[in-house]
């Protein structure tokens, strides 16, 4: 098999991390190529890295760089060494520091080539089946570097083609794999169900300070608001309260406002997912997976300003702690202040934090050791409210209660993650996380009684405090063997979870307020103070202990064109409720989860699957009888086809579903009025989703979604709600991010993007009452890399679009409007 000879182009040491992907040719059916020996003969130019493999099949590899190292990264293989899973040589030439080989992923294996004062000049080809990287440096003592030419090719030898990119801090748009789906390291294509990732690319090109607005990029997701700048409200396929986990943990109570720039990507999983991840809705969870230790220096820093007095410095710093490198860190460091766009006098203000150690105990045992930590004081938002059948018609910054309300929030997560491989096949995982999250109103003006003839609005004083504590121990063992024909990848694992809430709250009946809100006029009560106060009797503390235990096989038959999962899992909560006043209330709910999923790949590059899968939520409230609820159930059908195109740099899903929520918690008709509740409702959502996202040629990145929805109440004890559309969730929503970065002349580096976001007309109240209108966001950027250094402009909304961004099943609180028109500039120098 004849590659196309291009030629050898210099890899300048730009920006930290620049990159040159490599792509060769895949074969019609992929193989998992086993590399079996790594050789190093030196030449006149340098030396030669030949890595011996059992195949003559060409892999598909994709290569970086960053200051004086040079890195090739090849994709579905593994290291089969006498030694184990890594290698090393240092000073193995004249110029060359090291040479270094690992097992990046279950699937992936990393070469790299590290100068002693510059970059390598690094070829890579093809040599009757084995993979060459040969590399050349300039002379150590000169002053000047000359431009070398390229390495010599040998007779028999296939040079390999290599095309130019520049993709930040070796970052792709595609991610081929996730964990989010089924806990191991699968590609996407390889999974049967929809799965989006939102790379730190994305997030970096786009400027995003949010994580509503990285999501925005993710088909099937509604953002609800902030509870009161408390914590997020996603949906996902019409469902609310969707989780958010970190690293694969989940946070019960509040879901923290987390800080983006901490992430390295954002997997979303779309549809019942409980056989990984317990008690949740059944539209699915959101993964914020955080950055990882590398193991060659790594600095950078940044400072973005933005209108509404908008800054926000960040610290990104990576390496090796000790000479062997056995030992790696990584910290993370962002504060950010602003003005929000609604009238309020306070400044939003965060401050995040997250170290991680890494210590590779040896080739097959490695302990990391984490730690977040955010800390913010903002406004207090509770948004504004219907009036007839639209949102109150008033200018985007009138707000309806003070603008000096203030909450303070703190998020702290701390553990450990440890793994050991007994085997290349066989490994064993612990992890353990604890998690704390509070915030504290501190006596905010709370609309409660809205008059929709006049515009009256009556507030009460109040003032909430909450505490989470939860703390998760995960051990899991996965193991890859073959039965016959038949591979398997073998997943069993016990989670367990101790959550405990404390929730306070104080009202102040006795000083009531009311303003205008198309005349508004602040401040004219004082706070009280809250000793003068006793707390409601509905203050409470809770706590929840879970475990869970599953098992989940992917079987793969005839050279993995044919995959089929199967997992089941058993779950059981005990929770325990004390209210201040009233009488301790104990709930015990278990439930059976199964996941069954079939792909089947007629060619290497297109997959078509198939999913049923399950879910449960316990009930909160009581029947008359005082008997607590059933767990709500939910159970999801999705069928869909993935396809990797351009040469395997993008990937799109189309995706069909059908989901069921049962056992809603609806008013017992037999008792009206008196809060008594019986698990007999009843939602579905169906649609269907495309999502798209990679490189189309060098250079050109997109991102985009559509989704069609239909989510609804089928059954309601009120009449009256059967058949309302599932507050917040559009028809009809798309959106579309396009990057272009010219690749060579003088003007290379220069970058140019555009966007939209489409959401259409939503219905806000259950039963539906008001109705949201349509609206279309366009977003632009401008860019300039050189060098280690960055230069970025956005605008975000430019042509100031106002719009409701949020709502949710209540009409006097909860209707927020979007942000208007804002420009957000950054420079990023990384040495």
């Amino acid at each position: 098999m004849r590659i196309s000879l291009n030629g050898l182009y210099r890899v300048p040491s730009l920006l930290l991390a620049n990159a040159t992907l490599a792509l060769i040719a895949a074969p019609a059916i992929a193989q998992t190529i086993e590399i079996a020996g790594v050789t190093i003969q030196p030449t006149t130019q340098g030396l030669e890295v030949i890595l011996q493999t059992d195949s003559t099949a060409i892999p598909q590899t994709f290569t970086g760089s960053f200051g004086t190292t040079w890195f090739v990264d090849i994709v579905n293989s593994q290291l089969r060494l006498p030694t184990g899973q890594s290698f090393e040589q240092r000073e193995p030439a004249p110029g060359i520091a090291s040479v270094n080989a690992v097992q990046q992923s279950p699937n992936s294996v990393r070469i790299t080539i590290v100068g002693t004062t510059e970059l390598p000049t690094v070829a890579v080809s093809d040599r009757n089946g084995q993979v060459v990287l040969a590399a050349a440096t300039d002379s150590p003592t000169a002053t000047q570097p000359s431009p070398q030419p390229p390495p010599a090719i040998e007779p028999g030898q296939e040079e390999i083609e290599v095309l130019i990119t520049t993709p930040q801090s070796g970052e792709r748009y595609l991610v081929p794999n996730a964990t989010t789906g089924t806990r191991t390291d699968t590609p996407i294509i390889d999974t049967p169900q929809a799965i989006q990732v939102v790379p730190q690319r994305v997030i970096q090109d786009q400027q995003v300070v949010r994580l509503e607005e990285a999501l925005r990029n993710v088909s099937g997701v509604s953002f609800g608001g902030t509870s009161g700048s408390r914590g997020y409200d996603f949906s996902l396929r019409g469902f609310e309260n969707a989780p958010i986990v970190q690293n694969g943990f989940r946070l019960y109570g509040e879901q923290p406002l987390a800080e983006v720039g901490t992430l390295q990507r954002i997997e979303v999983l779309k549809g019942p997912a409980s056989i990984l991840y317990g008690d949740i809705q059944p539209g699915g969870i959101i993964n914020l997976v955080g950055k990882r230790p590398l193991r060659e220096p790594f600095y950078e820093a940044e400072l973005q300003i933005g209108n509404r007095n908008f800054v926000r410095p960040r610290l990104d710093f990576s390496g090796p702690l000790t000479e062997e490198g056995n030992v790696l860190y990584r910290i993370n460091a962002i504060y950010s202040q602003g003005e929000s766009f609604r009238d309020y006098d306070q400044k939003i203000r965060r401050f995040a934090i997250a170290p991680i150690i890494t210590w590779n105990i040896s080739d097959r045992t490695d302990f990391s050791v984490s730690l977040d930590y955010l800390n913010e004081k903002r406004p207090v938002d509770p948004g504004l409210f219907a009036i007839g059948n639209r949102p109150v018609n008033v200018p985007r910054d009138r707000i309806a209660n003070e603008p000096d309300d203030i909450t303070q929030n703190d998020y702290l997560s701390t553990g450990y993650d440890f793994e050991h491989r007994f085997s290349d096949n066989w490994k064993i995982r612990n992890a353990f996380r604890y998690q704390y999250y509070q915030y504290d109103y501190n006596f905010t003006s709370a609309p409660f009684l809205i008059d929709e003839e006049t515009g009256d609005v009556s507030r009460i004083f109040a003032q909430q405090s909450s505490e989470d504590r939860s703390f998760t121990l995960q051990t899991n063992a996965v193991g890859e063997f073959n039965t016959g024909p038949v591979g398997h990848t073998l997943l069993f694992g016990v989670d367990l979870n101790r959550y405990e809430e404390d929730y306070l709250a104080f009202l102040d009946f006795s000083n009531p307020t009311t303003i205008n809100i198309f005349d508004p006029i602040y401040g004219q009560n004082r706070r009280p103070n809250r000793d003068d106060l006793e707390p409601l009797g509905s203050s409470y503390s809770r706590r929840v202990n879970r475990i869970g235990v599953y098992l989940q096989d992917q079987l793969s038959f005839f050279d993995e064109r044919l995959i089929f999962l199967a997992g089941l899992r058993y779950d059981n909560i005990d929770r325990e409720t004390r209210p201040l006043a009233g009488d301790r209330d104990n709930q015990s709910d278990d439930a059976f989860t199964p996941r069954l999923g079939l792909v089947y790949k007629p060619v290497e590059n297109v997959s078509l699957y198939a999913s049923y899968s399950r879910s449960f939520t316990p009930n909160l409230g009581t029947t008359a009888t005082g008997s607590s609820l059933e767990p709500e159930k939910g159970e999801g059908y999705e069928v869909g086809v993935k396809t990797e195109l351009f040469d395997r740099r993008l990937i799109a899903t189309l995706a069909y579903f059908d989901i069921t929520k049962q056992n809603v918690a609806v008013a017992d008709p037999d008792f009206p009025n008196l809060g008594f509740v019986i698990p007999t409702g009843r939602q579905r959502s169906r649609g269907v989703e495309l999502d798209v996202t990679g490189e189309i040629v060098p250079g050109w990145n997109v991102i985009g979604f559509y989704t069609y929805n239909d989510a609804k109440v089928t059954r309601d004890t009120n009449p009256d709600f059967e058949g309302s559309r599932l507050a917040n969730i559009p028809k009809h929503s798309a959106g579309l991010w396009t990057t272009y970065e010219i690749q060579q002349g003088d003007l290379q580096g220069l970058g140019f993007g555009v966007g939209f976001n489409f959401v259409g007309d939503r219905q806000g109240g259950l039963p539906n009452s008001f109705k949201l209108d349509s609206y279309f966001l366009t977003n632009a950027a401008i860019y300039y890399r050189r060098n280690n250094w960055q230069l970025a402009l956005n605008f975000k909304n430019i042509f100031d679009v106002n719009y409701i961004e949020s709502a949710s099943t209540l009409r006097n609180a909860n209707i927020n409007p979007g942000e208007p028109f804002t420009v957000l500039g950054s420079i990023t120098v990384q040495f």
